[in-house]
């Protein structure tokens, strides 16, 4: 393969694009665990997170309607405590780390009666390498009973979605201490059980400031892999909902996409793809390509309204009996968001999973941008442009392909640190994909590209 600096020409069978992976080819996946993201793994600890969903579960109600000042009970007593932990993990990051209390009045809407103050509570961990790079992990710290509008009754949320808030904390307090190379936030949100309010408002912010979210992930009802049937097959197993179609999708790249497809290529749908590539072992991502769950959803949503790449984590099989009711018990069956329900040691393994995704992600070079197939004129070959990463520690670039009937990436090869590549094989019979490999093997989410003229 002869190249330069800007471009490469890549000879390709078409034999060989259907055939098994051969010398020369990588398979389309991340490098091995680094010591220190094995480090890492290792110091999340489940009696940690079960502390934190124990108090969280004291405050007695956190519904967003709850009381904002009663220092013991309600949203405003789990605000604070949440800060003050946070502010805790911000201590051992040597500045690195900052927390704050983002708050807006929500206006009058179906659930929301009066005008009410919501308060998001956000740790971010500036980078050291690429810091206006970011990723997102949430956790939604409000919780309900049966009526959605009742902020008296005992609304525990121990599942949902102290557990969730649980992982985004551990994993603030075990990576406060590292140095990423991009920029990782930690959040609790508010007013997700009243309309996603609390993850709308934080989403909307990073979109006014042109804020370079790469991936988002909310954490939301991942207590336990039991099957709630007696027997436990799914406890190693969590939930990943990832798009394929963006919901943010315009018009005109519609029509683009219903020519060309591109389904299941959208940034969200190799988000799924990049996480099944660096779980840890022991544990198994049942990536779903669905945005979520049947008439249901979480404050991933309010990320990829508005262009940004996000996934939901959610445990293998919900018990409903456990989710949005009253603590009762009725025909011998106990109802209510209880801890007694939760698994601590599987929260553990979720948050682990989350944080070898956020690791990975970070400390490997960002998703290539302006990537592009050209269409100018009728070939067979396939030519591929996209924009040089500024990382200074960015190696060079693969070009990935799979058949169309593929569900993941099925060959990889290495172009070298270009900007153009034209391949032997036809963009009409394949699919193709970009991304950025590092000095150390860290490797990139792809990008798939866009026709261009």
């Amino acid at each position: 393969m002869a190249k330069s600096s800007r471009r490469a020409f890549l000879s390709v069978s078409a034999a060989a694009a259907a055939a098994p992976l051969v010398a020369g080819e990588a398979r389309a996946g991340g490098a091995a665990p680094s010591r220190e993201l094995r480090a890492i793994l290792r110091e999340i600890d489940p009696a940690r997170i079960e502390a934190i969903v124990r108090k969280l579960v004291s405050f007695g109600t956190r519904h967003t309607l709850s009381s904002q000042d009663d220092p013991v009970r309600g949203i405003g007593a789990a605000r604070d405590w949440i800060f003050a932990e946070l502010q805790r993990c911000a201590a051992t990051s040597g500045g690195r780390m900052t927390v704050e209390l983002q708050s807006f009045v929500q206006p009058v809407s179906p659930r929301v009666p009066v005008p009410t103050t919501i308060t998001n509570v956000i740790a971010t961990l500036r980078g050291s390498v690429t810091p206006d790079r970011t990723y997102v992990v949430t956790g939604h710290y409000d919780s309900r009973v049966t009526d959605v509008m009742d902020a008296v009754k005992d609304a525990p949320g121990a599942d949902d979605d102290a557990s969730g808030v649980a992982v985004a904390m551990e994993l603030a307090r075990v990576l406060a201490t590292r140095r990423p190379e991009a920029t990782i936030v930690f959040a609790a949100v508010a007013g997700e059980e009243q309309g996603l309010y609390g993850s709308d408002h934080m989403a909307q912010v990073y979109r006014d400031r042109n804020t370079d979210v790469q991936a988002m992930f909310s954490n939301d009802i991942v207590g336990t892999g039991d099957a709630h049937d007696g027997t436990r097959p799914a406890n190693r197993t969590v939930r990943l909902f990832v798009e394929g179609v963006p919901t943010s999708e315009t018009a005109a790249e519609a029509t683009v996409r219903k020519s060309v497809g591109g389904e299941n290529d959208g940034p969200s749908r190799q988000l799924g793809r990049f996480v099944k590539d660096v779980e840890p072992e022991g544990t198994d991502v049942r990536v779903i390509w669905r945005r979520d769950r049947y008439l249901r959803g979480s404050d991933h949503i309010s990320f990829l309204l508005r262009g940004y790449p996000a996934a939901r984590f959610t445990e293998p099989r919900e018990n409903f009996a456990h989710e949005h009711q009253d603590v009762r018990v009725e025909n011998g069956v106990q109802y209510g968001d209880l801890i007694e329900f939760c698994d601590f040691g599987y929260i553990a393994r979720v948050a682990r999973i989350n944080a070898a995704v956020l690791w990975s992600l970070a400390q490997a070079p960002g998703t290539p941008r302006g990537v592009v197939i050209d269409t100018t004129q009728l070939t067979n070959e396939t030519t591929l442009r996209w924009e040089l990463g500024t990382e200074p520690d960015l190696a060079g670039y693969e070009v990935v392909w799979r058949e169309t009937t593929a569900s993941d990436w099925e060959h990889s090869r290495a172009v070298g640190k270009v900007t153009t590549v034209t391949i032997d094989l036809s963009k009409d019979n394949v699919f193709f994909g970009v991304r950025a490999v590092d000095t150390e093997g860290h490797r990139s989410p792809v990008a798939a590209p866009k026709p261009s003229s």
